[in-house]
């Protein structure tokens, strides 16, 4: 699962050369699975197995391929492949159950840019280029191609999940979510600025959750007695994406852009998600804040601790960055050597109140622990 144009498709085609490929955005073999889904599943029978491009259009399909898998236990034999979130783990949740394995695929990351000699050689740069892989495969404008990829996803995937009659309105609605990428979120201001209700916002976050637009990085419940924030952040899977959304053209505008930082949170916080899903892992990261404002950007929960992770998009490193860390040191009583700071220069650097980290590194974080 992923969003679209990430590469399942490729990704599940070359690792399976042999298995039979169909698409459910072709209207027959939809239309075929949907009127008559055992005869669909006979003629496509072979040694190898199926690929099954886009499942989520064809949910009922599900119920079949389970029966199939009960009855010849052939592990591997279906690959499944959708775009849609919410409604592929509805289906999965009452019929494969126990009988499937998911694999999460997000935009490329930095370290996969880097093994491949594309990754921008700034963090300006890669910022505006994100990291789907269209853009690096055909050298195309970059806020141009994420627009064109913008508008097509409500004009498919929006219509399909939620029936909204008003696309312009949930346009808009996704640039005010950029807007808040890396803030708190707040349905009530959300509601107010858009004209619409409480509810509705609450829909379309979960639309646009589903597609993996955005996720929601949640506070984490350990308080260490203090009073606590409840409500989560709000950030865009893919810096590319929410930087188009902005109207920002050029790398001049987001250089000096009042949102520059939230922006360059958004990248870390999202590379740090590639990281653990890239290795068949739960993300497992979350921030934490204290009503008193102390906060640390990330905390990476590994077993029993938590590694806090601050995010500084400075090139240069000052002193009072590690205000935060130490901090959070002296609270939980964590070794300061456990912690990081990733900020947008390139030198990785072990201080002693922290491990400097630079944003071209950030997958250093994952391989450490």
């Amino acid at each position: 699962m992923g969003p679209r144009q990430t590469g399942k498709t490729t990704l599940t085609r070359a690792t399976f050369p042999n298995h039979t490929y169909i698409s459910f955005e072709k209207l027959n073999d939809r239309q075929f699975a949907q009127d008559d889904p055992e005869r669909f599943l006979q003629v496509n029978e072979n040694q190898y197995g199926v690929i099954l491009d886009e499942i989520q259009y064809v949910p009922d399909l599900l119920s079949y391929i389970q029966v199939n898998i009960d009855l010849f236990k052939r592990p591997g034999y279906f690959i499944l492949t959708g775009s849609q979130n919410l409604l592929i783990r509805q289906a999965v949740s009452q019929t494969l159950a126990g009988r499937i394995a998911i694999c999460t695929l997000l935009p490329l990351s930095v370290h996969e840019l880097a093994n491949a000699n594309l990754l921008p050689s700034t963090a300006d740069s890669f910022l505006m280029h994100g990291g789907y892989p269209r853009v690096y495969d055909t050298d195309v404008e970059p806020v141009g191609w994420y627009l064109n990829y913008i508008a097509t996803y409500i004009e498919r995937d929006v219509r399909d999940i939620l029936k909204v009659v008003d696309l312009s309105a949930f346009g808009r609605f996704m640039k005010l979510l950029a807007g808040r990428t890396g803030q708190i979120l707040n349905v009530t201001s959300l509601s107010s600025d858009c004209g619409i209700s409480q509810p509705t916002v609450q829909a379309w976050i979960s639309v646009l959750e589903a597609s993996y637009i955005i996720f929601l990085l949640q506070p984490h419940d350990k308080s260490f007695n203090r009073r606590l924030i409840r409500s989560p952040k709000i950030f865009f899977y893919d810096s590319g994406l929410c930087v188009a959304l902005l109207g920002i053209e050029n790398q001049k505008q987001i250089e000096t852009h009042y949102l520059y930082g939230n922006i360059f949170e958004t990248m870390v916080v999202s590379e740090l998600y590639k990281a653990a899903y890239n290795k068949g892992k739960k993300p497992n990261v979350y921030f934490w804040r204290e009503s008193h404002g102390h906060e640390i950007d990330c905390v990476i929960e590994h077993g029993q601790e938590l590694i806090p992770v601050e995010v500084k998009s400075a090139q240069t490193i000052k002193s009072d960055f590690f205000i935060g860390l130490d901090w959070w040191n002296n609270l939980t009583g964590s070794d300061p050597q456990k912690g990081y700071l990733v900020y947008g220069g390139t030198q990785n650097q072990p201080r002693s109140k922290a491990n400097v980290i630079g944003w071209q590194s950030i997958g250093k974080i994952r391989d450490d622990i």
